[in-house]
Order: C-alpha cells, then sequence, then structure tokens
C-alpha cells in the first residue's frame, strides 16, 4: 500500500474562512515531511439552464489573478446549511434570479494535494427573476451565455474557474450530446 498518513496538524494561521495547517506526514518508505494543508468550508455553486440552452453566468474580475472571467455563482456554506440550499441563496444573491428545483451535478476538490476545499455544484433547468442582485459587487455583469459556446470559452481562457470549467462542460455534454 502506498498511502501517505497523517501523523497530526498544527495550526500556523486561522480566520473565519481558512486555517493553515502543517502537517507531520509519514510516506510510505517511512520518511517524514512537513506538508502545508488549508481547510476551507466546503462550497455551494450553482446556474441555471434555459429552454434556449443558455446558462447563466458571471462576468467578473479575479484580484489574486489579475483576470477576468465567466463564472459561476458560488459561495461558502453556512454551518448546518444545506449544500443545495446554500447553492440557490447564492444564485439568487449574485444574480437577481431564483432557481426552480436544484440537482447536484457534480463534486469536486479542485486542490486535493493541498485543501479540503470541497465544491458541490447544482444546476437547474429553470429560474424566476425577482430583481436586482443583492450581491451585485460580486461581477461587472450576469448574462445568459450559450452552452454551446462553452468549449470555445474555456479554451480561449474566459472560464478559468476549475469548478466552472468542469460544471459547464459536463452541461455541455448532457445538454447537447
Amino acid at each position: 500500500m502506498s498511502e501517505w498518513r497523517n501523523l497530526g496538524e498544527r495550526t500556523v494561521y486561522e480566520n473565519r474562512w481558512v486555517t493553515v495547517n502543517m502537517a507531520d506526514v509519514e510516506l510510505p518508505n517511512g520518511r517524514h515531511l512537513d506538508h502545508t494543508v488549508i481547510r476551507l468550508r466546503p462550497v455551494a455553486v450553482a446556474t441555471v439552464v434555459n429552454d434556449d440552452n443558455e446558462v447563466l453566468l458571471l462576468w467578473r474580475h479575479r484580484f489574486i489573478t489579475g483576470a477576468w472571467g465567466w463564472e459561476l455563482p458560488s459561495g461558502g456554506t453556512g454551518e448546518g446549511e444545506d449544500p443545495v440550499e446554500a447553492a440557490a441563496r447564492e444564485l439568487q444573491e449574485e444574480t437577481g434570479w431564483r432557481p426552480g428545483p436544484m440537482r447536484l451535478l457534480l463534486a469536486v476538490d479542485p486542490m486535493p494535494g493541498i485543501s479540503t476545499s470541497h465544491h458541490r455544484v447544482y444546476w437547474s433547468d429553470r429560474a424566476e427573476y425577482v430583481g436586482h442582485p443583492e450581491d451585485d459587487f460580486e461581477s461587472a455583469r450576469r448574462e445568459w451565455v450559450p452552452l454551446k459556446s462553452v468549449p470555445e470559452l474555456v479554451s480561449r481562457g474566459e472560464i478559468r474557474s476549475a469548478n466552472a470549467v468542469a460544471a459547464l462542460l459536463m452541461l455541455h455534454h448532457l445538454r447537447l450530446r
């Protein structure tokens, strides 16, 4: 067996969003090393695909990477909050659209080698516009983008977020095959 074993962790930094730990890891050959572990709350992600096979996306800038791109509404799941409810809440807060019944599309761990960041992506095939988004600062604009354009947008680097790339390519496959 070639499993790495976590023999214990010590916290080196913590705030309400993230905990950074150093783990004492034993490799299969018995060697030990310090390994950074970034612990984050689970993330709920949401989108809607309408009857015209358009997907509701956010156009936003990420200051950390200095890049603009299309993303899906998302946010941390609150303590005890059901992930599907968190996804629906985030979609409405960030777009002004209230989704119909949502179903799980996929779950991904974007950086499993260093982070516990776990993303659950939900989608609906209908939504109702309920007004200007409460969190309009989250994006420069919100648009219905043709699902057929997703592969090209990914290849041009206009969709960079790992959860959005995985989810949108999955929806493209499911809806347009």
